[in-house]
């Protein structure tokens, strides 16, 4: 399967909802730029005219960070059985958390003129499922990881009984969040049941599981398709999913899959460069498939950058939304150069 292949390749468009309350001008930056400068690729010319505006990406993801975690805070309170949910608010709520996928998904709301209060409970949602999977993938019989972010995975805390629970316990806990705290006024109930049924394609057996299994039992020729699964999917769906709530089309849909799934690989592939560089002592996962460890540094430096630039393609078609498009956009390079910390 050719590492390209990862890139190849439904509703009307209905009205506008409200808009943001939080106006993205907010984010821009007057003279010297906070952050790193998005630049257009050689390959994407259209979005030129915008695309020098200093746009201050950090400070829009960490005060998304801090929304969000307050309402994932409010949303998994202890209660009997009370073990399982400190478990689940250990790897929900864990300090430095990028949250990445309810980020992406605010970010393609809005940038569909969305209200983000309509993206919150969906963003949330892919949180809990992202948790989940993670909290599974650590456990021994997968990629036996003893920590995660810094500090002890899950089964390492609670054991692994209790991991699995927590993990059990956090993907419908995702699927009723959404349906119980969306705006019944800001989204159609028809949005939300393709957002809940792209939300189960992602993470079921033709997604993400699809990827860890092959991450266990696959050779040296399905790092791709891992690459793929296990990090495209969450990326795709996180897209499509705040598109879906601000009522794109059908092609706006397709687009944001595609650009999502670009940035999922595009993320992860950045990582096992850096990690490979990394002195062995301080290299923290043993298993898994990596793309570093079988195609080496300098491909996957090129690689990295095809998909820096299919990424950016993507988001060509959106020209029409303007400064909206500046999240998304800025994404792209953020996931390529690293150029800001956001924490822990």
């Amino acid at each position: 399967m050719a590492f390209t292949s990862i890139l190849s390749s439904s509703s009307s468009h209905s009205p506008i909802l409200h808009l943001p309350y939080k106006n993205i001008n907010s984010f821009y930056v007057s003279g010297k730029p906070r952050t790193k400068i998005i630049h257009c690729s050689s390959t994407s010319t259209s979005f030129s005219s915008i695309s020098t505006t200093h746009f201050d990406l950090k400070t829009y993801w960490s005060t998304l960070i801090s929304e969000i975690d307050e309402k994932l805070d409010e949303a998994i309170q202890v209660q009997y059985p009370n073990q399982i949910y400190e478990a689940m608010r250990y790897s929900v709520l864990a300090q430095g958390a990028k949250r990445a996928p309810p980020v992406m998904c605010v970010a393609a709301c809005e940038l569909l003129g969305g209200d983000r209060r309509a993206a919150f409970p969906t963003a949330c949602a892919l949180e809990m499922v992202h948790a989940a999977s993670l909290i599974h993938d650590d456990l021994p019989c997968m990629d036996d990881d003893p920590s995660r972010r810094g500090r002890p995975s899950n089964h390492t805390i609670y054991g692994t009984d209790m991991a699995i629970l927590a993990g059990d316990a956090l993907f419908p806990l995702g699927f009723q969040h959404i349906v119980s705290h969306t705006p019944s006024g800001l989204v159609p109930e028809d949005r939300l049941l393709r957002v809940i049924a792209e939300i189960a394609r992602a993470v079921g057996s033709t997604g993400m599981a699809a990827g860890q299994f092959l991450d266990l039992e696959g050779g040296p020729n399905s790092v791709e398709f891992v690459l793929e699964k296990k990090y495209g999917e969450m990326g795709e769906c996180s897209a499509v999913c705040g598109g879906l709530i601000a009522g794109a089309t059908d092609d706006e849909i397709e687009r944001l899959r595609k650009y999502g799934r670009a940035v999922g690989v595009l993320y992860q592939v950045v990582d096992d460069v850096l990690e490979e560089k990394m002195s062995e002592d301080e290299k923290g996962k043993k298993g898994g498939k990596s793309y570093v460890r079988v195609y080496g540094v300098e491909k996957a430096m090129e690689v990295a950058e095809e998909l820096r630039g299919r990424a950016k393609r993507e988001l060509d078609s959106f020209e029409k939304y303007g400064e909206r498009l500046l999240p998304l956009y800025s994404f792209v390079d953020y996931a390529a150069d690293r150029s800001f910390s956001l924490g822990g």
